[in-house]
C-alpha cells in the first residue's frame, strides 16, 4: 500500500473519535489490537487495510483514554505534583503542565489551569513549582449549536483545573521565551498597535482589545491573527531564500539542494517554539516536516496525496486534534483550494495579462468564501460578506509587509541596535494602522445563518461538480428535482399545536426560552461578568441559530445571574417588551393575579403580590404557562417563606406538569408543601457544576424524587428541551440523548457539585 493509502486509512480510523459515544474498555482495545495485527499481515489488500484501520483506531482510543484518566483519578483527593508554568497573568491565573506526581515522572500531557491564588513570589513561564493541588475535571456549558468548551479542552490537552493549597519554588529560572517575550512587550508598549504586533508575531492575543477582535471577525480577517501556516511558512521561506542565495556564491561541489529545505524547516520549528508551540503552530511544523520528507523522496506527489499525508501525520501525532476546530478549518481550507483550482481553474483568457496577479487574488478569495461556507456556518453560525474585499488588501499587506517587518523586528530585538529596531517597529505600527483604518471603513458584512440553511452551504460545491460533469445538460430532470428539494426551507409549513420549553445551560444562572410557532419569550437572561454576559456568549447565538426572534422577556427578579444578559438582548432586539416585578422604567408589571395570552398559551402570575415588601429572591415573579392540558411553573429564586405565602392564596391553581426548581436547588427553597401542591412530574434545575454554594442540595434532590418527580439539571444534561404536544411530551437532554459523546461525559466525582 502506498503512503497515501495508509494516510487515508489513518484518517478514516481516527475521525470516528469525533462521534464515538463512549470509549471502549481497555480489554476490548487489546482484542482489537490483536485483530488488527492479524489482519494487517494478510495478503488481501482489503484485509490489510482493515487491520491497519483497527490499529490506528486503537491508537486514537488509547490517546483519548490517556486524556480521561487524570480527570477520573486525580480529582478524588489532593495531589502532590510538580508543575511547569506555561502561561500566567502574573496574578491569580496560571496555566501549567504536570510533570511529576507523588515523586514519579509523568510522560502523558497533563495540562492544568490554576486560579484563585497568588504564588508566594513572582512567577514567570518556565518555572517549576512543587504544589499540593486540589483538581477538578473539565466541565463546560453545552447548548445545541453553541461553543463546546469541553471538546475544546480535550483538543488542547487542558482537561484539569483547580487550586493549590501549598506551593514551593523548585526552579526559579524563566524560560528563554518568557524572557524574550517580556523584553519584547516592554519595547512594544510604546506603540499603538503593539498588542496586535505581539499577536501576529508571538501568538499573544490576550491583550488585543475586544473591539479589534470583533472588527476582524466581522471582516473575515481573524485568521490573520493565528500563528499558523501563513506566518511559519513565510518565516521558513525567508530562510530558504537566504540559504539558497548563499549557495550561489559557493563552489558547485559544496551545494546540496536539501540544505535550504532543512534550514527552513529548522527555523520553522524554532519559530513555532518561540511562539509558545501553540497547537496550530505545532501542526504547521508537522505538515512542513511531512512536506520536506516527501520532497526529498525524489518522487512526484499530487496535491491530494500531500494533503492526505499531512493530515494523517497530524492525527497520528495527536489523535485528539480531530476535536480541534482550528485543524478542521485549516485542513478544510487547503482541501477547498485544491478542489477549486483543479475543478474550476482560472480562465485561460487571464493568462499573460498584467492584471493576472489581481485576478488570481480575487479568484482565490472567491473560492475561499464560497467553499468554506459549510464549515464556517457550522462553527460560527454565519459568514462575512466583507471578507472578500477585506482580504484583497489585508492578506497582501499582512503577508508581504507587516509580518516580514515583525520578523525583522523580532530578529533585531536580539541585538543592541535600538535605532534600527525602532525604525522597523514604527514601520510595522504604521502598516497596521493603515490596515485597520481600511477595515474600519468597510461596512459590517457579517451575515447570520440559522440551522435551516445549513445544508444550502454545500451548494457551491454541488454547482462546481455539476458544472464539471455537465449535469445541467446531461440530467436536467435530476437537477430540477434537486433544486426543488433545496428550496425546502421556503416551503410553507403547517403549524402544529406543539410548543417547547428550553432550559439553556448558562452555568450559575437561569435562562429559559418558551417557543411556539417560530416565536419565543424568555424567562430570565442568565448572568453577567466583567467584559461579557450569557446573552452575548450563549443566548443570542442560540436564538439566531434556531431562527427565533424573542418578542418579550420575563424577569423573575433583579439578581445579576437572572438579569445579566438583558442589556445585550435589548440591544439586539429593541422592540422586545420586558415584564418584571421590579417597577423599573419601561417594564410591564408582573404581579399576582395578572393573566395574558401568547400564541394560544395562557400566562398567569401567582407571586408576588403588588404591595409586597419582599426583596430579592422572595420577590421572584412566579409564572404558570398553560396550554389547557399541560402546564409549566416557572419559579425564579423564590424561597420557602414566599412559597408558603403563595400556597396560602388559591394553591389549587399551582398544579403543573413541570416545575422549574426554585433558587437552583438551594436548601432554602423547594419546601415539601410546594412540591406536593404542584403535583408535578418533571423538575428542571439550572446551576453550574462547580458553584460556590454547592447547589443543588442533596436533600432537595432527594425530596423531589421522593415526591415522584423526574429530576433533571443542566450540569448533568446540558441544555434541556421539553416539547409538549397533545397528550404527550418529549424530553431531550443534550449531553445524554442528542449529543452523546465520550468527551461530553461527567468526569471526576459522580456527585461533585462544589
Amino acid at each position: 500500500m502506498g503512503i497515501h493509502v495508509i494516510s487515508m486509512c489513518a484518517i478514516l480510523a481516527i475521525i470516528p473519535l469525533f462521534w464515538l459515544p463512549v470509549l471502549p474498555d481497555v480489554h476490548l482495545v487489546w482484542l482489537l489490537i490483536a485483530a488488527g495485527i492479524a489482519l494487517s499481515v494478510q495478503q488481501r489488500k482489503w484485509l490489510r487495510f482493515s487491520g491497519l484501520a483497527l490499529l490506528f483506531m486503537c491508537w486514537g482510543i488509547l490517546a483519548a483514554q490517556e486524556s480521561v484518566w487524570p480527570m477520573n483519578y486525580l480529582t478524588q483527593a489532593p495531589q502532590q505534583a510538580e508543575v511547569v508554568i506555561t502561561a500566567t497573568d502574573g496574578a491569580k491565573m496560571h496555566q501549567g503542565k504536570i510533570v511529576s506526581l507523588n515523586g514519579e515522572r509523568v510522560w502523558a500531557a497533563m495540562g492544568v489551569a490554576l486560579y484563585g491564588n497568588y504564588l508566594p513570589q513572582n512567577v514567570c513561564v518556565g518555572q517549576r513549582w512543587a504544589m499540593t493541588l486540589r483538581l477538578r475535571a473539565v466541565h463546560g456549558e453545552l447548548n445545541d449549536g453553541g461553543y463546546d468548551s469541553q471538546k475544546n479542552a480535550f483538543a488542547r490537552h487542558q482537561t484539569l483545573s483547580g487550586r493549590f493549597t501549598h506551593a514551593a519554588l523548585v526552579d526559579e529560572g524563566c524560560s528563554l521565551r518568557a524572557q524574550y517575550l517580556t523584553s519584547l512587550q516592554n519595547t512594544l508598549s510604546a506603540y499603538q498597535w503593539g498588542p496586535v504586533i505581539l499577536g501576529l508575531g508571538m501568538g499573544e492575543r490576550l491583550s488585543v482589545s475586544r473591539e479589534i477582535k470583533n472588527l476582524m471577525r466581522e471582516t473575515g480577517t481573524m485568521h490573520l491573527m493565528a500563528i499558523s501556516g501563513l506566518h511559519i511558512a513565510l518565516a521558513a521561506s525567508v530562510i530558504w531564500f537566504l540559504t539558497r542565495g548563499i549557495q550561489f556564491f559557493l563552489p558547485g561541489r559544496w551545494i546540496i539542494w536539501q540544505i535550504p529545505l532543512l534550514a527552513g524547516l529548522i527555523f520553522a520549528a524554532f519559530y513555532a517554539w518561540l511562539t509558545g508551540m501553540q497547537p496550530p503552530a505545532l501542526r504547521t511544523v508537522i505538515a512542513l516536516v511531512v512536506l520536506a520528507a516527501l520532497k526529498m523522496s525524489g518522487r512526484q506527489w499530487s496535491p491530494w496525496q500531500v494533503w492526505l499525508t499531512c493530515v494523517a501525520a497530524i492525527l497520528i501525532f495527536d489523535p485528539l486534534a480531530v476535536l480541534s476546530q482550528s485543524l478542521a478549518l485549516s485542513a478544510f481550507a487547503v482541501a477547498a483550494l485544491i478542489f477549486w483550482y483543479q475543478w474550476l481553474p482560472l480562465p485561460h483568457w487571464q493568462r499573460g495579462r498584467r492584471l493576472r496577479p489581481l485576478a488570481t487574488l480575487v479568484y482565490l478569495q472567491v473560492g475561499m468564501l464560497l467553499l468554506l461556507l459549510p464549515l464556517q456556518v457550522l462553527i460560527f453560525h454565519g459568514f462575512s460578506l466583507s471578507s472578500l474585499v477585506a482580504n484583497l488588501f489585508a492578506v497582501p499587506l499582512v503577508t508581504f509587509i507587516s509580518v516580514p517587518l515583525i520578523l525583522l523586528g523580532m530578529f533585531l530585538h536580539l541585538f543592541p541596535v535600538a535605532a534600527l529596531e525602532s525604525i522597523v517597529w514604527l514601520a510595522t505600527d504604521k502598516s497596521l494602522a493603515g490596515l485597520f483604518w481600511l477595515l474600519m471603513r468597510l461596512p459590517n458584512g457579517w451575515q447570520d445563518v440559522d440551522e435551516r440553511w445549513q445544508y444550502l452551504t454545500l451548494l457551491p460545491w454541488l454547482l462546481v461538480i455539476g458544472w464539471r460533469f455537465r449535469a445541467f445538460s446531461a440530467a436536467p430532470a435530476v437537477c430540477l428535482a434537486g433544486s426543488v428539494v433545496l428550496a425546502f426551507p421556503l416551503w410553507h409549513r403547517v403549524k402544529t399545536d406543539s410548543w417547547s420549553l428550553h432550559m439553556l445551560d448558562v452555568g450559575q444562572g437561569l435562562a429559559m426560552v418558551i417557543e411556539r410557532h417560530g416565536k419565543a419569550i424568555l424567562y430570565d437572561t442568565g448572568l453577567a461578568w466583567p467584559g461579557g454576559d450569557s446573552a452575548q456568549q450563549l443566548i443570542i447565538p442560540w436564538l439566531r441559530w434556531h431562527h427565533l426572534r424573542p418578542e418579550g422577556v420575563i424577569l423573575s427578579h433583579e439578581h445579576l445571574d437572572h438579569t445579566g444578559g438583558l442589556a445585550s438582548l435589548k440591544a439586539a432586539w429593541p422592540a422586545m417588551w420586558i415584564r418584571s416585578p421590579l417597577s423599573w422604567s419601561g417594564h410591564l408589571p408582573c404581579f399576582r393575579g395578572q393573566r395574558w395570552q401568547w400564541q394560544g398559551l395562557t400566562f398567569s402570575v401567582h407571586w408576588p403580590p403588588e404591595n409586597t415588601s419582599a426583596k430579592g429572591n422572595n420577590r421572584s415573579c412566579v409564572v404558570k404557562i398553560d396550554d389547557g392540558e399541560q402546564s409549566v411553573l416557572l419559579t425564579g429564586d423564590i424561597e420557602a417563606q414566599a412559597e408558603l405565602a403563595m400556597l396560602s392564596h388559591r394553591w389549587r391553581q399551582l398544579a403543573s406538569t413541570l416545575i422549574q426548581v426554585p433558587h437552583h436547588g438551594s436548601n432554602t427553597s423547594s419546601s415539601t408543601p410546594l412540591l406536593q401542591r404542584v403535583e408535578g412530574q418533571v423538575s428542571l434545575a439550572s446551576m453550574a457544576r462547580y458553584n460556590a454554594w454547592r447547589f443543588p442540595s442533596i436533600k432537595v434532590v432527594r425530596r423531589y424524587r421522593t415526591e415522584g418527580y423526574l429530576w433533571l439539571d443542566t450540569p448533568h444534561s446540558g441544555q434541556i428541551s421539553v416539547t409538549f404536544s397533545h397528550h404527550s411530551r418529549q424530553i431531550r437532554r443534550l449531553r445524554e440523548h442528542y449529543l452523546p459523546r465520550w468527551y461530553h461525559q461527567w468526569f471526576g466525582a459522580p456527585v461533585d457539585n462544589g
